[in-house]
């Protein structure tokens, strides 16, 4: 089944840039996650929306470069 294939390269991918920021920074990720504390509801709405509207983007250009 290709689309848990997929779905399970991008978990796995997920895990290690979560991991390089944790690890390899812990410092900083303690202060954002300090910084996110202090930020107001509508914000990180926005940011979030726009995250996700940009890995959409993301996936939807790798996948049609591929196919192409």
């Amino acid at each position: 089944m290709p689309g848990a294939h997929d779905f399970w390269t991008a978990f796995g991918l997920v895990l290690v840039f979560e991991g390089l920021i944790y690890g390899g920074f812990p410092a900083l990720a303690r202060r954002v996650a300090m910084d996110v504390l202090r930020l107001p509801e509508h914000v990180l709405r926005f940011v979030g929306t726009g995250a996700i509207a940009l890995g959409v983007l993301i996936v939807w250009l790798a996948r049609s470069a591929l196919a192409g």
